[in-house]
């Protein structure tokens, strides 16, 4: 009798672990479910049994890395990470009819998907996308992807190089509208943000700040679509471009300063001026490259180099007229001295040759020639005999007489002269205070506008 129990419980044994053997596999569950290829039912329709019923999924998305941000053509590049949750109501079995399997994963062409897009998706993703969906015993369906994401992101250059950009991907179906299918976030911004920043791999130029979670829907022609949007809010690190762009400005406009400290009469400080400027234009091409043809307001860094590019050429224009008036004008004044100074010298000659002809005719009227027109100089002595010793001093009276004349036109051609020295004088005095006020004002008001 006890052998036979004992032969008994052996067999059960046997084949209860042959059953436990049989039903303990991932294609018993299938075949349970009747998950097949040729199953239509549950790839066709959505998978509820009341059609009243809403589908509900929960969207999820983690930022992997920043991958490009070009504001030429306005895109965001972003790596995330996203999954899908949904519920189907044609799956269902009992864990503990099969050894304790709760979950297990299938060919994702075999269940309805919901058709989930990213409205700002402007290039197809070319990523591997994910073979298989996860699915539990209470009917929940996991669908995760990697993604490389090229949306449109609608910048903000005004602030460049210290801007904040906000990106949006907008989440929700095309076809099923809101009475069909509803989109719901997995987890809350800081949740979302927290997720982020421990699983960020690459930030690059940019630095993520916070990932928000919002929700709104969409109406047109009478049909309503939930849509959940998540922003990406990022902020340039500027270090890059302040190093090789808005130093070298600021260190030209030191130059340009400091250029007023170079005497006119040198000849190098109109060069050195407009070697400044040429540089500041070979700048002005590198912002060409890096800010967009559009925005909807002037970029500061654009105001920061016209402005400056102005101020250059106005201290350039002012240069060139101090020059004309200490240079310009003086040589002026010499060509009116030497033409001066020529028609005294043939003032001179006449009068020598007067001088000449007094003595000649003095000495006519020593011999007692009688003589009607004599000059002035004659008619003082014309009662004695001049002697030679008093005709040389007649023509020395006479030639100093000449040179003071010659010395006072000379003198006041170089005060003529000394006026425009200091009428240009003062004219760079002031105009330096002004460039320097003006600088100092404006590098000021852009401080504020970019730390604001």
């Amino acid at each position: 009798m006890t052998m036979t129990v004992l032969f008994t419980l052996l067999v059960l044994s046997a084949v209860g672990g042959a059953a436990r053997d049989q039903v303990c596999s991932y294609q018993d569950v299938v075949d349970h479910l009747n998950l097949t290829t040729n199953t239509k039912a549950f790839q066709l329709t959505r998978p509820v049994l009341d059609h009243t019923r809403p589908t509900l999924v929960e969207l999820n998305i983690i930022l992997y890395a920043i991958l490009d941000v070009i504001e030429k053509t306005q895109t965001f590049i972003p790596f995330i990470w996203a999954s899908m949750i949904w519920h189907n109501e044609r799956i269902f079995w009992d864990p503990a009819q099969f050894c304790g399997i709760t979950e297990f994963s299938i060919p994702n062409d075999m269940l309805w998907k919901p058709d989930i897009f990213i409205q700002e998706m402007t290039e197809k993703d070319n990523s591997h996308p994910s073979p298989y969906l996860l699915i539990h015993h209470d009917g929940k369906v996991i669908f995760e992807q990697d993604m490389r994401v090229v949306s449109t992101c609608k910048m903000d250059v005004h602030k460049f190089p210290f801007d904040t950009q906000r990106c949006n991907m907008s989440l929700g179906s095309g076809a099923l509208c809101y009475d069909q299918l509803r989109v719901i976030p997995v987890v809350n911004s800081s949740r979302a943000t927290e997720f982020s920043k421990e699983l960020l791999q690459s930030q690059g130029e940019w630095e993520f700040l916070h990932l928000s979670v919002t929700s709104y829907n969409l109406s047109f022609d009478g049909r309503v679509w939930e849509q959940l949007v998540f922003t990406f809010v990022i902020k340039r690190r500027p270090l890059l471009h302040v190093i090789n762009f808005l130093l070298p400005i600021l260190f030209f406009l030191c130059l340009d300063l400091a250029s007023y400290f170079i005497p006119v009469h040198s000849g190098e400080k109109l060069s050195f001026k407009v070697t400044v400027l040429l540089a500041i234009s070979v700048l002005l091409l590198i912002l060409n490259d890096i800010l967009p043809s559009m925005s909807n307001k002037t970029p500061l860094i654009a105001t920061y180099c016209i402005v400056i590019f102005a101020l250059m050429l106005l201290s350039l224009l002012e240069t060139i007229l101090v020059i004309y008036l200490t240079e310009g004008v003086a040589m002026e004044k010499l060509a009116c001295c030497a033409d001066k100074a020529e028609k005294a010298t043939v003032d001179k000659s006449n009068t020598t040759k007067e001088r000449r002809q007094a003595g000649s005719l003095c000495t006519c009227v020593s011999s007692g020639e009688k003589q009607h027109e004599m000059l002035p100089v004659v008619e003082e002595v014309n009662n004695g005999v001049l002697s030679s010793e008093s005709q040389v001093l007649l023509l020395v009276m006479a030639e100093l007489t000449e040179l003071q004349r010659m010395l006072s036109v000379h003198l006041n051609c170089r005060e003529d002269g000394g006026k425009a020295m200091r009428l240009a004088s003062k004219i760079n005095k002031a105009f330096f205070f002004f460039y320097l006020l003006t600088a100092s004002l404006f590098l000021l008001f852009l401080y504020l506008e970019w730390t604001s």
